[in-house]
């Protein structure tokens, strides 16, 4: 899959984020969870793709974002038609748990996406500092997914900054051992619409 498909797949899930402009406040529960992808319509994040297979010298593919609107049933719904909620101390979109407490390192759960998928999930970082073109964001906690498809392993891990949401999104195919990058997009810019 080309680099602009991935992150074309990947960002509506990490475009969804922080503060609200109008509609309803901010999504209620979810806790410390919460604090680390702030939920509500008005949001824009601008993403750079910074995957390795792009040609040297190019200017990055950007990538916007908006929150545009809540669902009936709470989902939080991007131009995209991506859709996130928290649910029980975690946040979710339609299939799967991406982020659960408690936010400590090893902690972890599963989500079956389809018969024949589960894709796995750990926090393998916390307290972690990440710089991008947004900005530098510390206390940052690192979510690694890993979901095993025809002989290969297909690995994500997302850095989620407290009080901004997703800052850091990259992915890798771990095929005979040998481990392939995929997608490497951060955070350029972002506005957190009533803050």
């Amino acid at each position: 899959m080309r680099p602009a498909m991935r992150l074309a797949a990947l960002l509506p899930l990490a475009g969804l984020a922080a503060a609200c402009a109008h509609g309803p406040a901010r999504a209620a529960g979810g806790g410390e969870v919460a604090a680390y992808f702030p939920l509500a319509v008005g949001d824009v994040r601008v993403w750079e793709d910074r995957s390795p297979q792009l040609p040297a010298g190019e200017a990055p593919p950007l990538r916007t974002v908006r929150i545009v609107s809540r669902t009936a049933d709470g989902f939080f719904r991007d131009g995209e038609r991506g859709e996130l909620r928290m649910d029980g101390g975690c946040l979710r979109d339609r299939v799967r748990r991406l982020l659960c407490g408690p936010l400590v390192k090893g902690h972890a759960w599963s989500s079956v996406v389809s018969a024949s998928s589960t894709e796995r999930y750990e926090i393998v970082g916390t307290g972690e500092r990440v710089a991008t073109a947004a900005g530098t964001f510390d206390g940052c906690v690192r979510v690694r997914s890993i979901d095993r498809a025809g002989g290969a392993e297909l690995v994500a891990e997302i850095s989620y900054a407290p009080g901004v949401g997703p800052v850091r999104i990259e992915t890798f195919a771990v095929v005979g051992g040998e481990v392939r990058p995929q997608l490497r997009a951060t955070l350029r810019s972002y506005r957190l619409e009533g803050r």
